[in-house]
């Protein structure tokens, strides 16, 4: 069990490269296509009407986007696989080496500084990693999809995924139109209890079709399926509503409490399904912690010291301010539209020069 570990440990940080490299390459990308745009400023809008230079652009940006898509494949591959082979407890929290990974070659590749703060985000990620491996529960030996199927339907479990769906359900018909683009915490809420049923049936699938491999066939049991099916549904709810968060708040707001929420519930609900922590040390347990936590704080601080895109090269100096005025007289509301006439007072206060 001990190699299990090992096997799974080797999967989580293969997916956090590849899945890390992804985001540097589609960057890469997008800076090579926008490395052509000077011709433009010499000779004008006429390059869009060669053929040749649209052909070496869509080249270029499939070219990256073929390995961007790759990465993130063979990423996601690795995860699935390091879940069969090792405990939530220990796949999960490895998943911020990503952003380690991220940083890393933003530093060399994009030439995006990484400041001494990051450099000790990193430090804690990996420290934290290591406390993590060291110390994880070995996975227990499952023989059956059926022996899943009870460690799914014992009481302690249905009563998480009950309280997990009306939780969710509250999020989704009442908190989330009233509140959804304004608390961050609605629609991360929703990915992160969501999230973690989704590791739960994605595990069983794997560990499903490991034994299908080994020659105890398992497409047969209509667990397998259901399974499957609950998979497919939380996968795309997922998706769905960490689209809404990413949309609506920024995203190095967005990633630290989601990965904080979403490897907390995972380890949680791994907890109370496959016993993780059944015949651990009280010592393992609270180094185990300690890990989590640190790496956390890690992920945290690479966050906050993230440089922020740099904004669009619009000439916003040759563009007129446009005010719109709304004003509460009598109880009446007035709004100035762009075919009213300013009074000479308002004329003397709003100015160009004034906002320069």
């Amino acid at each position: 069990m001990y190699t299990d570990n090992l096997i799974g440990f080797g999967l989580a940080v293969s997916s956090s490269a590849f899945i890390g490299s992804s985001f540097i390459i589609k960057k890469k990308g997008l800076q090579r296509a926008g490395a052509s745009g000077p011709r433009a400023s010499s000779g004008g809008y006429g390059y869009l009407l060669q053929p040749l230079w649209w052909v070496g652009m869509i080249t270029m940006l499939d070219l990256f986007l073929f390995f961007k898509i790759l990465a993130v494949i063979v990423g996601e591959l690795a995860n699935f696989i390091a879940y069969i082979y090792a405990p939530a407890v220990l796949v999960t929290p490895l998943g911020a080496l990503s952003i380690i990974v991220s940083a890393i070659l933003a530093h060399f590749l994009l030439k995006e500084k990484l400041r001494k703060m990051g450099i000790l985000g990193c430090l804690l990620c990996i420290v934290g990693s290591t406390l993590i491996v060291l110390h994880a529960p070995s996975e227990h030996s499952i023989s059956s999809v059926d022996e899943i199927w009870d460690l799914a339907t014992q009481p302690a479990f249905l009563l998480y995924t009950a309280s997990a769906i009306a939780v969710v359900l509250v999020l989704v018909l009442y908190w989330g139109p009233r509140y959804g683009q304004t608390n961050i915490m609605v629609y991360i809420g929703i990915c992160s209890i969501i999230g973690s049923l989704t590791v739960m049936s994605i595990k069983a699938i794997g560990i499903a079709i490991k034994l299908t491999l080994e020659g105890s066939s398992q497409v047969l049991h209509f667990q397998t399926w259901v399974f499957a099916m609950v998979a497919l549904s939380c996968v795309v709810t997922q998706l769905n509503y960490l689209n809404k968060a990413l949309d609506n708040f920024n995203t190095a707001v967005v990633s630290p409490i989601y990965y904080a929420m979403f490897t907390s519930l995972t380890i949680f609900a791994s907890a109370i399904m496959f016993k993780d922590w059944s015949g651990q040390s009280a010592g393992n347990i609270v180094s185990v912690l300690c890990g989590f936590i640190t790496v956390l704080s890690g992920t945290m601080i690479l966050h906050s010291t993230r440089e922020p895109d740099p904004p669009p090269t619009a000439e916003y100096s040759s563009l007129s301010p446009q005010i719109s005025w709304l004003i509460h007289a009598n109880g009446e509301i007035w709004k100035q539209k762009d075919s009213d006439e300013l009074l000479p007072e308002f004329i003397g206060i709003i100015r160009q020069d004034h906002f320069k």
